[in-house]
C-alpha cells in the first residue's frame, strides 16, 4: 500500500528542479506542512514565501513574481484557495495570463469530519468556468510527478487539486503513459465507459473488475485534465458504450459529469449517468467512510453500472 501522498510528489519534484532553475519559488499560506513543501522551504528559502493565512494576498503575491519572471507555485488549502481568493484568481492570474500554478491541497472531502467549510466540492465548476485557467485533478503520485513536471515547462496559469492521503498506486514509476491534456485509456471496452478523475479513477477501476466477472465490458478513462477536457477520448468512449458512467469526488453540478454530458449529447447521444457527492452537506468521516456511504467505492458505481444497464434494458 502506497504510503506518499500526491502533494509529496509535487515537492519532490519542484526540489528536484529547484537547485537548476532559480526561477522556481513556492508559496504557502501558513501550510507547508500540510502541503508537504516544508523540505522545499530548508532547501530553497530565498525560493520560498511565506504569507500566513491570507488565501487573497497568496494568489496576488504569487502573480507577482510571476510577472517577475518567476514560476510561481501557490500551495493553499483547496476550500478556501478556490472560494476566499477566486476573484484574485480570476483577475489577477487568469485575466492577466500569468505563469501561476494554483495547488489546491487537501482537495474535495479530504478534510474528513472538519466538515462542508472544509470540503471543496465545488472547485472544478468554480475554477473551470474561468478562461485561461486550466484544471488537473492527477490520480496517484505517478502521474502527479509527471504533470508538475510538464507544468514547469509552459508558461500558463493552472489549477491542481490534489488529495490530503495516501492513495493506491494507478502507475508506476517505470509505467505511466502521461501526455498533457490527453486523458489515460486504462483499459477498453464495449457495453460502458467510466470516466474519472482524482482519486475516483481507482474505485472506477475496482468497478470494472467487479463488472467484468459478470461479463459486461468496460472502459477506464482517467480524465486528469478537467480542463480542457479531451473531448476526443470522450467521444470515441461514448461511441463504443451502451452508456457512459462518469465519477468525481465533486457537486453534481459545473464538474466532470456535466462537461462529459455536453460532449456526449452533441457528438454522440447516450445515457450519461453522473456518480458524485450529493447536493448537501456531506457526512463527516474519513475519505473510506464517505465514499462507502455515497456509494463512490467500486462496489457502489459497480451496482450503479448495472442498475442502469438493467434500465436500458441490456
Amino acid at each position: 500500500m502506497n504510503n506518499i501522498p500526491n502533494r509529496k510528489a509535487i515537492c519532490d519534484v519542484l526540489l528536484k528542479n529547484a537547485e537548476n532553475d532559480k526561477n522556481i519559488v513556492v508559496l504557502c499560506s501558513d501550510s507547508r506542512g500540510s502541503a508537504s513543501l516544508a523540505p522545499f522551504a530548508d532547501a530553497f528559502p530565498e525560493q520560498f514565501a511565506e504569507v500566513g493565512i491570507a488565501e487573497q494576498d497568496l494568489v496576488s503575491i504569487a502573480a507577482g513574481f510571476a510577472h517577475c519572471g518567476k514560476k510561481a507555485f501557490a500551495a493553499s488549502p483547496a476550500c478556501f484557495l478556490s472560494t476566499r481568493s477566486y476573484e484574485q484568481c480570476k483577475v489577477d492570474v487568469a485575466y492577466s495570463n500569468t505563469n501561476v500554478k494554483l495547488i489546491g491541497i487537501s482537495g474535495g472531502i479530504s478534510y474528513g469530519a472538519l466538515g462542508m467549510s472544509h470540503h471543496s466540492a465545488q472547485d472544478i465548476a468554480a475554477m473551470s468556468a474561468i478562461p485561461n485557467m486550466r484544471v488537473y485533478i492527477p490520480s496517484d503520485r505517478f502521474q502527479t510527478a509527471k504533470l508538475t513536471q510538464a507544468l514547469l515547462g509552459d508558461e500558463k496559469p493552472a489549477y491542481i487539486r490534489v488529495g490530503r492521503n495516501p492513495v493506491e498506486d494507478i502507475y508506476s514509476e517505470e509505467s505511466c503513459p502521461f501526455e498533457m491534456n490527453r486523458a489515460t485509456v486504462l483499459q477498453k471496452g464495449t457495453d460502458v465507459s467510466l470516466i474519472a478523475c482524482g482519486e475516483m479513477v481507482n474505485p472506477a477501476l475496482n468497478a470494472a473488475k467487479l463488472l467484468e466477472k459478470e461479463n459486461i465490458s468496460v472502459t477506464v478513462l482517467d480524465m486528469y485534465c478537467v480542463k480542457p477536457i479531451d473531448k476526443e477520448a470522450v467521444t470515441e468512449a461514448a461511441e463504443k458504450s451502451r452508456i457512459v458512467v462518469t465519477v468525481e469526488e465533486h457537486s453534481p453540478f459545473g464538474g466532470l459529469g456535466s462537461m462529459v454530458s455536453q460532449i456526449v449529447s452533441s457528438e454522440c447521444p447516450r445515457r450519461v449517468i453522473n456518480i458524485s457527492l450529493p447536493d448537501e452537506p456531506v457526512i463527516t468521516g474519513t475519505s473510506k467512510e464517505v465514499f462507502d456511504y455515497y456509494g463512490m467505492n467500486g462496489e457502489g458505481i459497480a451496482k450503479t453500472v448495472k442498475n442502469a444497464l438493467s434500465a436500458e434494458g441490456i
